[in-house]
């Protein structure tokens, strides 16, 4: 849904919550090596404060725990790779989020190039998750994903 192939977002599902935030992380080939290798080693979600198990590259159909750390508690967030993109201009994924997630939706990380500015895109559909406590911190959770998304624009400086 979070389409990381696309350059441009197509309308999505009007039941989401729907975010794209976007910021040029540097320039030339060397910014560009490393943003690319980082977007896909989970880099974006580690330098922001979240651990996941994971230390390899992502795969499509991957299923990975990333936990948030928050003021000491620890919130745990299944998810699986749905979409992996790797071209010469364009590299990223996208991830839904699997039962026992605060929150229901997908998140896409693409680093992409126009001659040598690099940018950092993060897209997000969001809703309430079904269950509780998640559904009635819903509110909460949506503060705590715009704080998130800042920290993800600086990930990879």
């Amino acid at each position: 849904m979070t389409d990381p192939a696309a350059e441009h977002w197509p309308g999505t599902d009007p039941a989401y919550r729907r975010s794209e935030v976007s910021a040029v992380i540097g320039r030339g080939e060397e910014v560009w090596a490393r943003a690319s290798r980082e977007v896909l080693r989970w880099g974006v979600k580690t330098a922001s404060g979240f651990s996941v198990e994971s230390a390899k590259p992502v795969a499509e159909g991957d299923r990975v725990t990333v936990t948030a750390h928050l003021l000491g508690l620890r919130i745990v967030e299944p998810v699986e790779v749905v979409t992996v993109v790797a071209t010469d201009d364009r590299v990223g994924f996208s991830y839904r989020t699997l039962p026992g997630h605060p929150v229901s939706g997908e998140e896409a990380f693409i680093v992409s190039r126009i001659h040598d500015e690099v940018r950092l895109t993060v897209r997000s559909l969001t809703r309430a998750a079904p269950q509780q406590p998640w559904r009635a911190l819903y509110p909460l959770l949506l503060v705590m994903q715009r704080v998130a998304k800042r920290r993800y624009l600086r990930a990879l400086r």
